[in-house]
């Protein structure tokens, strides 16, 4: 199956079949703060502990999850992890004890890591090569409305029907993206002959680890969003503040109409940097403007700069990768995305309950810049000496 254009129908269902699987996990990832705060008496230093074990393990299961989607059949994965990952929400019914909460939200991240990655590659091996960048925003834009939609909706039906009707809802949801996913086609996989021995190299895309340290800074932002937005709204008096989301979610699809033609027209570096400059823009904003005008318009300009920056990120990693570890490239884009969502999490609820979390969103800007100049300087150029793929066309550099 040779697949010409972008928006055939099995692109489509993947992007649906994204959609209900992220609404899935965003119904419950602002609101379990709220849950740990308010039913579990947790004090907000010790929040991110809670949190942080779901980052940890995504960490360590995402190499793997990358190796199996390059060697064995990649809807079957993207079925099989879907259904993993759903089947765990029925744990949160129990979920009455900080130690439970822990451990449940381990293995449910152990599930969303292998879900992930096979539909990330499974999107990546149905967009033509010619349109990557743009498929990918596209794609990922999917997951945007789903932020932008289940956020909001979770934080009211939290407070009039409780935690265990969000995780109903929740396992819903969840239940039609493995339906659909049952109908997706993926195109024919030519699998490397070749009996490449099992190295560090098939787990990590190796020549892509200074551009992963150097995501980290960047996706320590994203960490604390997800994690401490909710609760910085309701410090700060804003109503409802799972509005937050809606402006994030916003930005980051008004970005994906330009970013992705722009990084495939080869303006890949200018494009991150102006995303960083964004994002970095938008976190003063959040830490010093207060109340809900800002609250939002903070959130507008963080979403249009992360929206901008994820797909151009990624198209670093596919293009430094041969056809065949298309899995592993996806892993290690996504374990640079943990490890700095588990970062901010972390040591933005030792920070936040030192400081307050304006503080923390101030040396949450200061990262980006730092990430902006590391990028320039030597992720830039590490791209450039590696990448397999020119910009602007489909054909591999010989």
């Amino acid at each position: 199956m040779i697949v010409r254009k972008l928006w055939n129908k099995n692109f489509i269902l993947v992007c649906v079949t994204y959609f209900f699987i992220a609404c899935t996990f965003n119904l419950l990832m602002p609101t379990i703060p709220i849950y740990l705060s308010e039913k579990l008496a947790v004090p907000h230093s010790k929040i991110g502990i809670v949190l942080s074990s779901y980052a940890i393990a995504l960490l360590i299961i995402r190499p793997f999850c990358g190796f199996w989607v390059d060697k064995y059949n990649r809807k079957m994965l993207l079925l099989l992890g879907t259904l993993l990952f759903v089947a765990a929400f029925v744990g949160y019914y129990f979920a009455v004890s900080v130690l439970f909460l822990v451990v449940l939200r381990f293995f449910h991240g152990m599930f969303w890591a292998l879900s992930t990655v096979a539909a990330n590659t499974v999107a990546i091996d149905i967009i033509p090569s010619k349109r990557r960048a743009e498929g990918i925003g596209y794609f990922g834009a999917t997951a945007s409305i789903a932020m932008a939609i289940s956020p909001y909706i979770a934080v009211s039906l939290y407070k009039t029907n409780g935690f265990n009707y969000l995780v109903s809802c929740a396992i819903f949801m969840g239940v039609i993206g493995i339906l659909l996913t049952i109908f997706i086609r993926v195109p024919f996989r030519v699998r490397n002959s070749a009996s490449t021995p099992i190295s560090f190299d098939r787990f990590i895309l190796v020549k892509g680890i200074p551009i992963l340290l150097n995501q980290v800074l960047l996706s320590f932002g994203w960490g604390t969003l997800v994690a401490y937005a909710i609760l910085y709204g309701k410090e700060t008096g804003v109503a409802n503040p799972g509005v937050f989301f809606l402006f994030l979610a916003l930005g980051i699809v008004l970005s994906r109409v330009v970013s992705g033609r722009l990084v495939d027209r080869g303006y890949l570096h200018n494009t991150i940097a102006i995303a960083l400059i964004t994002i970095a823009f938008g976190f003063i904003c959040f830490a010093y403007l207060h109340g809900t005008f800002y609250y939002c318009l903070s959130a507008f300009f963080i979403g249009l700069g992360y929206g901008t920056l994820f797909p151009a990120l990624q198209t670093l990693y596919i293009n430094m990768a041969p056809a065949y570890k298309r899995g592993t490239a996806n892993s290690t884009y996504l374990t640079g995305f943990d490890l700095g969502i588990g970062i901010g999490i972390l040591i933005g609820s030792v920070i936040a309950g030192y400081t307050g979390y304006s503080t923390m969103y101030m040396l949450t800007a200061a990262s980006c810049f730092l990430a902006l100049i590391i990028y320039w300087l030597n992720s830039r150029k590490v791209y450039e000496r590696n990448k397999l793929i020119k910009e602007n066309s489909g054909k591999l550099k010989l």
